[in-house]
């Protein structure tokens, strides 16, 4: 991505604010580079006409003066460093909003192929980094660039001969940085992956410290952390190697021109060339211009730096999503089914689900059966679009689901899965997800249908006790139900049970396989390798195999058939004393 246009899109998150906010800034900072001008005058004239030419009202005048610059110095140096903060802020602000706004509308896809420890780097660390390119760093180039243009005009005006012999220098410290820029913006751009890479990888320690302890590789994550982080420094050790050069070799190239000065303007003054308040304001003014001058070379290092960051910021923005919400229709409610027609779907060029026919009528359950990795689930993803089919088509009431708005398609259908996920809130806020704003009324009827009543009752605050991350504070069963109570409480025509009850124990199982029950009630129900006493009430069985449907019919039928559904049935299930099947039917791995 070119500079220009890199900087032409980050301008415009900075445009809303240019006025009033950035334009008083930059007035205060013209202020005070004009004050930087007037630092030679007043000092010429405290040479020249007090101690040489023994003035007493330019005694009595120039301290005022001096007091009174200093004054106007340090009010619109406060007010440029606020206002420039203020804007600073407010683009951070608006830019991590873009963001966040941004990857909310992604496709499942972006993030099945992107580590999440990399797109909160990006939005935490990249961002704070691109603000140095935008309001810091045009901050630092106006006050700067305006105290050099200032300096050079007052350094001329003083003394030109002497001007020439300490501008000398400029262009043979230029061209260094220009080179060096270039490399600097390389390592910050690394920099920037690796420390994702890091984000990413305590991420995932943190979320998976059970995991991580039960295995016992406390040890062998801190390497990892540690390698990465050694990387990180390295990186970080090349880019501050970069800039810590840029000074020293500016103040020594400036030294020779301070030398040169020094040597050929003293002896003007010591054969009467020249007066010594002359040369002390024109020496004034040199050390005063070198400082704006390293000024912008640091601008320069920390525009580099940001450059980097933004790239990555504007890559995250440019991100396309693979479900567009292009339909114009809203979807109220079911009146027929839905289908699937000739669907195939392909993910990373591999096929998933191949030439899929199946209709689900309304009110219908349907429960998909088949080994680990056969498609089951994907099956169930395309109802809602949560990827979109490569070939074929999905309807719903004889309209195809990509005619339909994305929110109104999506109210219509409620998803239960084994792996819940629940929020760092309260229990009421997480039943109540969705729609914040409803009633407690429905939010306890719905948990008491869900069995989840008498648990939230026992919990220390009741529904306004916060349940910790992912629910941490509950057992498998009670964040189970609460995901129920949240389905139920939704209402809505469409269900999809997603392996809802496998990995509970027998208690939790009977509680939850209760409240499926009443959730599925007049509701066009997709189950997915759900327990026998389930898949048995279901109106149909489809078994998947490789992507494909093989066979379908009720239990009793495809139990006949002696096929696929027999040999998944021989292979899961176990006989107990009563007959009744104890072992979940082709649900994960043990499928």
């Amino acid at each position: 991505m070119r500079t220009r246009h890199l900087y032409r899109r980050l301008l415009t998150y900075a445009r809303p604010y240019w006025w009033p906010h950035f334009a008083l800034a930059v007035l205060c900072m013209l202020v005070f580079s004009a004050t930087n001008g007037a630092m030679p005058f007043l000092i010429r004239h405290v040479f020249d006409d007090v101690f040489t030419n023994k003035n007493l009202l330019a005694l009595k005048i120039l301290p005022a003066v001096i007091i009174g610059t200093f004054v106007l110095r340090g009010v619109v140096g406060f007010g440029s460093t606020y206002l420039t903060d203020y804007v600073g802020q407010h683009i951070v602000a608006d830019i991590r909003n873009a963001l966040n706004d941004h990857i909310q509308h992604l496709s499942l896809s972006f993030f099945n192929r992107t580590p999440t420890g990399t797109i909160v780097s990006r939005i935490t660390n990249d961002v704070s980094l691109v603000r140095a390119a935008l309001t810091d760093a045009a901050a630092s180039v106006l006050k700067d660039a305006s105290s050099l243009l200032i300096l050079v005009g007052v350094a001329f005006y003083q003394d030109w001969i002497l001007s020439l012999i300490a501008f000398v220098i400029f262009p043979a410290s230029v061209l260094p940085i220009i080179r060096l820029s270039k490399r600097l913006r390389a390592f910050s751009k690394k920099g920037q992956v690796s420390m994702g890479n890091m984000t990413m990888l305590l991420q995932e320690t943190i979320q998976g410290n059970r995991v991580v302890k039960a295995f016992g590789m406390e040890v062998y994550e801190q390497q990892r952390f540690a390698e990465e982080n050694s990387r990180l420094f390295r990186l970080y050790m090349h880019a501050t190697r970069i800039r810590a050069f840029t000074n020293p070799m500016m103040e020594i190239l400036a030294a020779f021109g301070i030398a040169g000065v020094v040597w050929y303007g003293g002896y003007s003054v010591i054969v009467g060339g020249r007066t010594q308040g002359a040369f002390l304001a024109f020496l004034t003014a040199l050390f005063l211009l070198y400082e704006p001058f390293k000024g912008l070379a640091k601008t320069n290092n920390a525009i580099q730096q940001a450059m980097g960051a933004a790239e990555r910021v504007m890559e995250l923005l440019d991100t396309g999503t693979d479900v567009l919400d292009h339909g114009r229709r809203r979807l109220d409610r079911i009146r027929e089914g839905i289908r699937f027609e000739r669907v195939s779907f392909r993910y990373d060029e591999e096929p998933v689900l191949r030439d899929i026919d199946l209709a689900i009528r309304r009110g219908e359950a349907v429960a998909l059966v088949g080994m680990s990795g056969g498609g089951k689930s994907t099956l169930a993803d395309l109802i809602p679009r949560f990827y979109d089919v490569s070939a074929g088509r999905i309807s719903i009431d004889g309209i195809d689901v990509r005619e339909y708005t994305l929110a109104s398609l999506r109210a219509q259908i409620a998803i239960v899965t084994q792996h819940t996920f629940l929020f760092n809130d309260t229990v009421r806020n997480n039943i109540a997800y969705g729609d914040i704003g409803r009633d407690m009324d429905a939010i306890v009827a719905a948990a008491r249908v869900a069995h989840a009543h008498e648990f939230i009752m026992e919990l220390p605050q009741g529904y306004d006790t916060v349940i910790g991350e992912l629910g941490i504070k509950l057992s498998g069963g009670q964040r189970q139900r609460l995901s129920i109570a949240r389905a139920l409480l939704k209402d809505a025509p469409i269900l999809v049970l997603d392996e809802a009850t496998s990995a509970l124990d027998n208690e939790s199982e009977r509680l939850v396989q209760s409240a499926l029950e009443v959730l599925m009630q007049n509701r066009t129900t997709l189950v997915i390798a759900h327990r026998l006493s389930t898949i048995r009430r279901a109106d149909r069985i489809v078994v998947l195999v490789r992507g494909q449907i093989v066979e379908q019919g009720t239990h009793e039928q495809l139990l006949a058939l002696n096929a696929e559904y027999r040999k998944l049935y021989d292979l899961q299930f176990r006989e107990t004393d009563e007959g009744e099947p104890t072992v979940a039917l082709a649900c994960g791995a043990g499928a």
